[in-house]
């Protein structure tokens, strides 16, 4: 992983909650502001949490046009899930019993083909709680700051 930060992807989990949109813009708004790219995939974290699910999706530009205007609407423009752990997916095996998979190699590898340096993850304890799995395992994850 490069040490320079040029692609961030922005990710929302949980529930919806008044506030995700203006938080979107606002880590777009700061990403393009550095001179960063920021994406966001085509279906929120499930995309990009479990391409192998979602093979079609692809991801997409957040650019300071597409978030213009968002911060006072409800929900988020990324779309959002409360359901499914990529650290305890349930996967259906052969024989028709379901198993937990650890699926977090497959965020990792994503993160690599789509050359993003750093995930954004807007969400509440088990979105967070995720993302610090993700980071205990190589992802960078970016974290508010004032310069």
């Amino acid at each position: 992983m490069s040490s320079t930060i040029r692609r961030i992807a922005v990710c929302t989990g949980g529930g919806d909650a008044p506030g995700l949109n203006a938080v979107i813009r606002s880590v777009v708004v700061a990403a393009i502001n550095r001179g960063w790219s920021a994406t966001a995939s085509a279906t929120a974290s499930t995309a990009s949490c479990f391409p192998s699910a979602t093979p079609t999706a692809a991801c997409s530009g957040l650019t300071k046009e597409r978030v213009r205007g968002i911060a006072h609407l409800g929900g988020t423009i990324l779309g959002t899930t409360n359901r499914g752990n990529p650290l305890h997916f349930p996967m259906k095996m052969p024989d028709g019993s379901t198993c937990d998979v650890d699926r977090s190699g497959e965020i990792l590898e994503y993160f690599a083909m789509k050359e993003l340096d750093a995930l954004v993850s807007i969400g509440g304890d088990g979105s967070l709680n995720i993302a610090n799995a993700l980071h205990q395992k190589g992802l960078r994850v970016g974290r508010a700051q004032d310069d």
